[in-house]
C-alpha cells in the first residue's frame, strides 16, 4: 500500500476526507454559481467563499491546538466550538 506508511486513523482519515469534501463542495458550487460575491465582514477583509473556508479551516487548527496544550481531552468542546467559529465565519466574516 503506498500511504501504508502514515499510519491512518479513522479520525484522521475523516478529517481529511472532511477537508477534501468541503473544498469539493466548494468547487462545484463555483461551476453553478460563478463570481462568489466578495463580502466584506467585520474584520474589515473583503473575502470570497474559499478565503472563508481558508479562515475556517486555520481557525479550527488553532482551537484544537490551544485546546489540547491548555486542558487536554476531551475534545467534544474545540469540537463544538470549530463549529460554531465556521458558522461565524461564513456569517460574518
Amino acid at each position: 500500500m503506498m500511504l501504508g506508511w502514515m499510519a491512518w486513523t479513522l479520525p484522521t482519515a475523516l478529517l481529511f476526507v472532511g477537508i477534501f469534501s468541503a473544498i469539493g463542495l466548494l468547487t462545484i458550487v463555483e461551476i453553478k454559481f460563478p463570481g462568489g460575491h466578495e463580502r466584506r465582514g467585520i474584520l474589515g477583509l473583503t473575502t470570497t467563499r474559499g478565503d472563508r473556508l481558508f479562515i475556517t479551516l486555520l481557525g479550527t487548527a488553532y482551537i484544537f491546538l490551544a485546546w489540547l496544550g491548555f486542558v487536554g481531552t476531551p475534545l467534544w468542546w474545540p469540537l463544538a466550538l470549530s463549529i460554531a467559529w465556521g458558522s461565524f465565519s461564513f456569517w460574518k466574516i
